[in-house]
């Protein structure tokens, strides 16, 4: 959901950037600063946010717009290649424990999608990798969501350990 946001903020930018022919140094400082807020909405560290901020527009406007791109094009072409570098540009594989189980945690707020991804890595490892992962819903808080990885568990065929009662359901 936090990603959603994200997302649905980032395009209302990028939208007004492309509605203008031109693009100035002022243009380009309040995309930025509404790129900054959206990042900070979405719980992304002060810090990190401010850095990227600085990084793009440095980039933005001191870049030769190139032939092929409108201005609008040009700055989204410099936040992507930013946030990919802010993940940390390349792809790795998990990597996996030489004696089983290899254990992944994730942690996060409400709504930012650990359990749909906990899932869908689930699946991954099962699928692709002929592995044979549980997921354990230890989130004795809201059982709402043990019940949610229960759901998804058994759409996957992937066992579910809660950890209220202590039991392995299928």
């Amino acid at each position: 959901m936090a990603f959603e946001n994200l997302s649905e903020k980032l395009s209302g930018v990028f939208k007004k950037l492309r509605s203008k022919g031109r693009l100035s140094e002022t243009d380009v400082k309040e995309a930025m600063r509404e790129i900054r807020m959206a990042l900070l909405e979405a719980d992304v560290n002060f810090k990190v946010a401010k850095d990227f901020v600085a990084n793009v527009t440095e980039k933005a406007v001191g870049s030769d717009i190139l032939e092929s791109l409108s201005p609008a094009q040009q700055v989204i072409k410099i936040v992507n290649e930013e946030l990919v570098r802010l993940m940390g540009g390349a792809q790795n594989r998990v990597r996996m424990a030489n004696n089983p189980p290899t254990v992944i945690m994730f942690v996060g707020l409400q709504g930012a999608g650990k359990t749909t991804n906990c899932a869908k890595l689930a699946g991954y490892f099962k699928k692709r990798e002929s592995r044979r992962p549980l997921l354990c819903a230890c989130d004795v808080y809201r059982p709402a969501a043990i019940e949610q990885l229960k759901v998804v568990g058994a759409q996957l065929d992937i066992p579910v350990f809660e950890q209220v009662r202590g039991t392995l359901s299928r």
